[in-house]
């Protein structure tokens, strides 16, 4: 990876969401002025609409991006948000967004939600126009950054539910493997437009009546809704080496897959995410205990946490005494659960983690879940900020993201290798790692 970009609750930048998660903010407030009412009709304000919120999510500057008014208005603010962070990311990174007309970059967008289209439903005929149907089509928020910027590689929205994000941003590393892109843009986005946004997952039973994710904790009972998005840039490790670019983490490897039949549709499986977890590793050349830390999916639920503890336990946590336990925790207890872009919030987590080699704490937990015996299971919940577990050793850790349908990906990342020539043998054989050969 050797560039990102964020906008996040409290947090336009990754500098910022580095300070959020250092401090150990919790981003959930009510609703911020100028935001339409997310109660529904006749519901009295304040019972499970609070949120972690983006500041004006209706200002965009359409003539910057050579959009007419009338199309911006159309325009589905998710697609709005993802071609800003498009090219914040590409200017951090020092590339010119203009010098990759006509290169094979790729655009992998994970959503999930379809809020500012059932807004326009609601005003009738009067408010369908010339630009409603790419306006609202969910495949467009990746193909405007493509057209924008006229790039030949694949252009793909993702939407897995959930893991949309993640596994977008696998998507986009099978891509580069191939050979298909040489340079991807990945990431996810979402938006928490409407009230029947709320009513729905209220209704699904996945919300916290207290509005706080407490991940892992005997008090969990759902999640609070975030929003927000996220963008990295990916390269194959040699080519990003070749072009002296500052590399910010490495993937060394990735994998999705399905839970198949479980108790209900919605009933995570164990053994789904243990075999998701073993082929990850597998694919990465990493054995389990080489994995100090992952980025739980943690959505703070009674059924899917101790699922996700008791799958991490049977496939990294084996094995590992008590002063070697794998690190664990959620920044769905700073930001929320950002749905469709909740596994890239993850990975940013992740990589400013790695960077600054600090393992921020996890909030809102004081126990454990009682089905959650987390010393059986080589867990440790990371309570309090503080150094990255064995730091004599490389960096490495994992991400996980599921999909309400079981539609899982997990990712396993590193610090980058150290580019210096007394290190360059090392960072050949990560660069092998990454190109997969």
């Amino acid at each position: 990876m050797v560039g990102t970009a964020c906008r996040l609750p409290q947090a336009d930048t990754p500098e910022a969401f580095w300070e959020l998660l250092r401090d150990g903010r919790d981003a959930v407030t009510g609703l911020p002025d100028g935001r339409p009412d997310l109660h529904a009709p006749g519901e009295a304000p304040g019972r499970a609409r609070s949120g972690a919120f983006l500041d004006h999510v209706d200002l965009f500057d359409p003539a910057f991006f050579g959009i007419g008014p009338r199309e911006a208005a159309a325009m589905d603010p998710q697609q709005r948000l993802v071609l800003e962070l498009a090219w914040e990311a590409l200017e951090r990174t020092g590339i010119v967004p203009a010098s990759l007309a006509g290169t094979r970059t790729g655009v992998f967008v994970g959503a999930m939600a379809d809020d500012y289209a059932r807004l326009t439903q609601q005003l009738g005929p009067a408010a369908v126009g010339q630009h409603t149907a790419t306006g609202l089509h969910r495949g467009i928020i990746a193909n405007r950054v493509s057209y924008l910027l006229g790039l030949t590689g694949p252009s793909m929205s993702v939407d897995t539910g959930q893991s949309s994000s993640l596994t977008a941003v696998h998507l986009a590393c099978e891509s580069l493997l191939r050979g298909e892109a040489d340079l991807a843009i990945a990431g996810g986005v979402s938006l928490n437009l409407t009230a029947d946004g709320y009513e729905i997952t209220e209704a699904f039973g996945a919300l916290s009546p207290d509005g706080r994710c407490h991940t892992f904790d005997a008090r969990a009972n759902g999640y609070v809704r975030g929003e927000g998005g996220g963008l990295v840039l990916l390269k194959r490790l040699s080519d990003a080496l070749d072009d002296g670019d500052r590399v910010l983490g490495v993937i060394l490897g990735s994998a999705v897959n399905n839970d198949g039949t479980t108790d209900t549709l919605t009933t995570p499986g164990a053994r789904g995410q243990t075999d998701l977890l073993r082929l990850a590793c597998d694919r990465a050349g990493v054995a389990p205990g080489d994995i100090q830390y992952v980025e739980l999916h943690g959505t703070g639920t009674r059924l899917g946490d101790p699922v996700e503890a008791t799958a991490l336990g049977e496939a990294l946590g084996a094995g590992r005494g008590d002063g070697a336990r794998l690190r664990v925790g959620s920044a769905k207890t700073n930001v929320g659960h950002l749905e469709g872009a909740a596994g890239i919030t993850g990975l940013i987590k992740t990589l400013l983690s790695l960077h600054h080699r600090e393992l921020p704490r996890s909030l809102h937990f004081r126990s454990a879940n009682p089905a959650i015996p987390l010393a059986d299971l080589g867990l440790r919940v990371q309570e309090e900020h503080g150094p990255w577990p064995d730091g004599d050793r490389r960096l490495i850790a994992g991400v996980s993201s599921f999909g309400m349908g079981g539609a899982n990906a997990h990712v396993v990342v590193a610090e980058p290798p150290s580019q210096s020539p007394e290190e360059e043998e090392e960072a050949d054989r990560a660069a092998v790692a990454a190109d997969g050969k």
